[in-house]
């Protein structure tokens, strides 16, 4: 079971490249991200797969002036939409190691954050949605299925999560690669 749960935040290898149009067609920009980013653009989109099985599409969105060496004072937005059945605080586990790969965090911190994610993230089924939003030095608000979830009004925290996916200390450089697909060099 703790193996399933790894693979919420893509810590396990095996993310499929999916064209920015397949998925731009296939489902449209979220609602909360048109309203919170309006001049957001898709930056990339995966799938990740493990042993043949899809787990979760990853999107992501940028400001048009985002810079992957300071995306942490960029506003962006990740979406997940998850294809398997995961449980919510195996998924905030999780997050928050890979969290420390990006950073120290000091204990009480870690135990702060992990009780705050630990509420956010439900645990999810099939078609489910999970949106995270970084607000520049203000922290991230995160949204299910459309629908306001949680803010941890932490800069600290908003750069180590998103880091999860961006950060050159990712356990997933092949996913980081997807996400920032589109965007020009």
């Amino acid at each position: 079971m703790q193996r399933r749960h790894i693979l919420a935040v893509g810590a396990i290898t095996g993310w499929e490249s999916l064209t920015h149009q397949a998925l731009a067609n296939g489902a449209p920009t979220p609602t909360e991200i048109s309203r919170e980013l309006p001049d957001a653009v898709l930056a990339g989109s995966a799938r990740m797969r493990y042993f043949g099985f899809s787990v979760c599409d990853a999107r992501l969105w940028v400001h048009p002036r985002f810079q992957l060496a300071t995306y942490w004072q960029h506003p962006l937005a990740l979406e997940l939409t998850y294809q398997r059945d995961l449980k919510g605080a195996a998924i905030a586990q999780r997050s928050l190691e890979e969290m420390k790969r990006n950073g120290p965090i000091a204990d009480d911190t870690a135990a702060t954050w992990l009780t705050a994610m630990t509420g956010i993230f439900p645990n999810v089924s099939t078609g489910d949605r999970i949106t995270g939003l970084q607000m520049v030095n203000a922290g991230t608000r995160f949204w299910y299925n459309g629908q306001t979830r949680a803010t941890v009004a932490d800069a600290e925290f908003s750069r180590l999560f998103f880091g999860i996916w961006l950060s050159d200390r990712t356990s997933e450089p092949r996913l980081r690669a997807e996400l920032l697909a589109g965007l020009k060099s």
